[in-house]
């Protein structure tokens, strides 16, 4: 083998690992959600920007004005997910450079002091860290069903601000009965690798 990770994680990270539609009914712990951020946040960014940010949808209230706004074949999956997390990209994350990137704090203003530079820095660095986290729901022994098939302004107004833009929403918790569809196919190495 090419990777030095032992096959067993491979497998639950990667291979083995799919989008769940259906949960258990066991709960998601709040030390599980602090663990995944705890080995998540090392992953890198621009700058070291770290511009994610999760919204944790835990009561019934919460849940109740979410819901709707999903796509109609997401609401289900949505409602009974022992958790959902609603990431974000906050477009403010400059004010947190100085003590993020203390070797060149100058960089807050020197190539984020214009709002449509952070939004786009922020819109990719923040995808950049959604995947971090859906690895490491799964590296937790959970499952994650992100979606983008949601009301984005809704889902905004309701529970963010202008300054954060709603990147998707992840259902997490342990896979309930049938929880995956087929594996769809990927492209081969031939199909994406090219070299210069």
């Amino acid at each position: 083998m090419s990777l030095v990770l032992d096959p067993a994680a491979q497998d639950l990270l990667f291979r083995e690992a799919r989008t769940a539609n259906t949960f258990t009914d066991e709960p998601v712990t709040e030390e599980q959600v602090q663990a995944i951020y705890d080995l998540v946040k090392f992953g890198p960014t621009a700058f070291n920007q770290s511009p994610l940010r999760v919204v944790l949808v835990r009561s019934a209230e919460a849940r109740e004005r979410l819901v709707p706004l999903m796509a109609e074949g997401n609401q289900p999956k949505t409602a009974s997910a022992p958790l959902v997390a609603i990431l974000a990209a906050d477009n403010e994350f400059h004010e947190e450079l100085p003590a993020l990137l203390p070797h060149f704090p100058q960089a807050k203003d020197m190539f984020f002091s214009e709002r449509p530079a952070r939004e786009s820095a922020a819109g990719l660095n923040a995808a950049l860290q959604a995947a971090y986290f859906i690895v490491g729901v799964r590296a937790a022994g959970l499952a994650a069903g992100p979606m983008t098939g949601f009301d984005f302004a809704a889902v905004q107004k309701e529970f963010l601000d202008d300054d954060h833009t709603p990147l998707m929403i992840v259902n997490i918790g342990k896979p309930g009965e049938d929880a995956w569809f087929p594996r769809s196919p990927r492209l081969t190495y031939d199909e994406v690798i090219t070299t210069v």
